[in-house]
């Protein structure tokens, strides 16, 4: 989706240290989503990756879960992601965890 590449970069999704932001954009009226890693995380588990999360989720949409299609798309990329980018403590927090509505 073309709204959510422009919004990943108008947001600095791409401007961490290691190129490790997500972005997972919903468009409610217009029955759609997307999962946007940067170009750290690609590198890292490849498009069938994102494959595999977009269509978890799908299916939780389909059945109308939505909260549940979101809670299974984040859980599998953090489990994903901890593989590569694991936690540690000196760890600066370089983007914000807020959910953006609008």
């Amino acid at each position: 989706m073309q709204r959510a590449q422009v919004l990943f970069h108008l947001i600095k999704m791409d401007n961490t240290k290691e190129e490790n932001g997500i972005l997972f954009y919903v468009a409610v009226a217009d029955h759609q989503f997307a999962v946007i890693g940067d170009k750290g995380i690609h590198k890292k588990v490849g498009v069938e990756f994102w494959n595999s999360v977009r269509d978890v989720m799908a299916v939780r949409f389909r059945e109308s879960a939505f909260q549940q299609g979101l809670i299974d798309g984040i859980d599998l990329v953090g489990r994903e992601l901890a593989q590569y980018f694991p936690w540690d403590v000196n760890d600066i927090n370089e983007l914000p965890n807020e959910i953006s509505v609008g």
